[in-house]
C-alpha cells in the first residue's frame, strides 16, 4: 500500500500557482478545508477560480481569499450568504457563474468519472439556463451541462490513514468525495491521520488512489463560523406558524420531505418521531431530528440552513450527488418551499430578489422540479402590498408548471386539473380579502363546512 506525503498547510499552499482552478469542499463552513484556504490567503496568489458551493463567510475560509482580492471567478450555487461576495460582484471585482446545487454536484461527479456532461431537467425553461443546449427526452425538456474539473481540489475529511483513505463525519461529506475525483492534484485536510489498516474498509468513502497529499489540522469553533453553536432564535410570528401548521397537515406517515428556508423550516416544529415523517436535507442527510438543546457543528450534523440538528434512529449521511439523485429521481415525496411569485400556470419564482444580484439559487430548482408534490408557503402580498399570486410571473423562474399547492396567511390554493383553485380560507381571513389581494384568476371551490 502506498504512503501519501504529509505536509503542513503552508507547504501545501505553495503547490498552488497563479490562475489555478481550485475545487473547495464544504457546505457553508461544514466540511470546509479552512486551514488550507487560510494558508493560501498568506501566499502571493491571484486570479484564482474557485469551484465551490459558496465562498465561505466574510473573512473566513474562501471569504478570506475573496477579501484579499485573490479570486477572479467563482463557480457555485449559493454566494448570497457572504455579503462581501455580493459586493464584489456589484463592484465587478469577480465574475460569478451560478449553477443549481444538484447540477453543480453532478457536473463535478461527471468530471471525476470521465464523462463529458449530461442532460438534466433542472432549470429547463428558466432564465438561468436559456443559453444552454436544450433537448426533449421522454417528453420532458432538458438542458445540457458540461462536466467540471479543476487543477486542484482542497478537501476536508475527519480521518485519513497513511495510504490516503478518507473517512468523513456526518454532513461534512457534502461535495468532498466528488471533488476528490475531479482534480489533477488533491490535497486533503484531516482531523486525524492514523496508521494504514486502522480504518475498516467498510467505512472508507474516498479511496487513497484519489489523494495526493495530506495535511493534519484540528478544527476549532472559530473555524465553523455561523454553524459553531445552536442559536437561541426569537419568538416566531403566529401568522407564520399558522402557515407552517397548515403545511404540516398535508404530510402523511412515510413521506420523505424536504423543507426550504424561512416559513417551511417551521414545519419541523410540528413533526415528532411518532409521525413517521422522514426529513431530507440536500446537503446530505436523511432522518433529520430536532435541533439540539446546546452544542453545534462540532458535535452534530447541520441542515441546509447550516443549523445544527440531531439524527433520528435510522438516519443516514451521503454526498451531494446522491442527495440530488434522490431529489431528481423522484424519491422525495414533498418539498415545502417559500415563494416570491406563483402564477396561473403553476410557475414558481423564488430565488431572485428584485434589485439584488442573482447569486443564490441553491437547491431550489432541483427540489421544485424533482419532488412529487410541491407546496409553497408565502405571504399573500409583498411588503408593498402587491399580490404574489399573479397572472404571469415577472420575476426569474425557479420551475415551470410544478406547483401543487399555495398556502398563505389568507388562503389555500390548489392546482386542480391545471387550474388555480381556492379551496380554503385561513382562520380570520375573508373571501373578499382574498379576491382583493389576488391578481391571478382562480376558481372558487371552498368547502361548505
Amino acid at each position: 500500500m502506498k504512503t501519501i506525503p504529509q505536509l503542513r498547510a503552508a507547504e501545501a499552499a505553495r503547490l498552488v500557482t497563479d490562475g489555478a482552478s481550485i475545487m473547495v469542499g464544504g457546505f457553508g463552513m461544514t466540511g470546509n478545508p479552512v486551514h488550507l484556504l487560510h494558508a493560501l490567503a498568506e501566499c502571493d496568489l491571484k486570479n484564482l477560480t474557485i469551484i465551490s458551493n459558496n465562498v465561505g463567510e466574510p473573512g473566513l475560509g474562501g471569504g478570506r481569499l475573496l477579501r484579499n482580492g485573490q479570486i477572479s471567478k467563482a463557480i457555485g450555487s449559493f454566494f448570497t450568504s457572504n455579503r462581501e461576495a455580493v459586493q464584489a460582484v456589484l463592484d465587478k471585482q469577480i465574475v460569478v457563474e451560478l449553477l443549481p446545487q444538484g447540477t453543480l454536484a453532478e457536473a463535478i461527479r461527471a468530471g471525476g468519472a470521465g464523462i463529458g456532461g449530461f442532460y438534466t431537467p433542472t432549470g429547463a425553461g428558466t432564465g438561468l439556463t436559456e443559453s444552454y443546449e436544450q433537448k426533449v427526452i421522454n417528453g420532458i425538456e432538458h438542458v445540457f451541462v458540461p462536466a467540471l474539473r479543476a487543477d486542484i481540489a482542497l478537501l476536508r475529511a475527519h480521518q485519513a490513514d497513511t495510504a490516503g483513505n478518507l473517512v468523513y463525519r456526518m454532513t461534512e461529506r457534502n461535495f468532498n468525495p466528488l471533488m476528490a475525483t475531479a482534480a489533477d492534484l488533491v490535497i486533503a485536510e484531516v482531523e486525524e491521520i492514523v496508521p494504514v489498516g486502522t480504518l475498516s474498509p467498510n467505512e472508507i468513502v474516498t479511496p487513497g488512489i484519489f489523494v495526493d497529499y495530506l495535511v493534519q489540522a484540528r478544527l476549532t469553533l472559530e473555524d465553523l463560523g455561523s454553524s459553531a453553536s445552536v442559536s437561541n432564535g426569537s419568538e416566531t410570528d403566529p401568522t407564520r406558524l399558522n402557515m407552517a401548521r397548515r403545511a404540516f397537515a398535508e404530510l402523511k406517515r412515510g413521506d420523505v420531505v424536504n423543507l426550504g428556508v424561512g416559513i417551511p423550516t417551521l414545519v419541523a416544529d410540528f413533526i415528532s418521531p411518532e409521525d413517521g415523517i422522514i426529513l431530507h436535507t440536500e446537503n446530505g442527510m436523511l432522518g433529520v431530528g430536532p435541533a439540539p438543546e446546546q452544542g453545534g457543528a462540532m458535535e452534530y450534523p447541520v441542515n441546509a440552513s447550516k443549523q445544527p440538528v440531531t439524527a433520528l434512529p435510522g438516519a443516514s449521511y451521503f454526498d451531494s450527488a446522491i442527495s440530488f439523485a434522490m431529489i431528481r429521481g423522484g424519491h422525495v415525496d414533498v418539498a415545502i418551499m417559500g415563494g416570491l411569485q406563483v402564477d396561473e400556470a403553476a410557475n414558481l419564482a423564488n430565488w431572485a430578489v428584485p434589485g439584488k444580484p442573482l447569486l443564490g439559487v441553491g437547491g431550489a430548482m432541483d427540489l421544485a422540479s424533482g419532488a412529487k408534490k410541491l407546496i409553497i408557503t408565502m405571504t399573500h402580498t409583498t411588503r408593498q402590498g402587491e399580490p404574489k399570486i399573479v397572472p404571469k410571473a415577472t420575476l426569474p423562474l425557479t420551475v415551470v408548471a410544478a406547483v401543487n399547492m399555495i398556502i398563505t396567511e389568507l388562503a389555500v390554493f390548489e392546482f386542480i386539473k391545471g387550474q388555480l383553485t381556492l379551496t380554503e380560507l385561513m382562520p380570520g381571513a375573508t373571501l373578499e380579502q382574498v379576491r382583493a389581494l389576488t391578481s391571478a384568476r382562480f376558481i372558487e371551490a371552498l368547502s361548505k363546512s
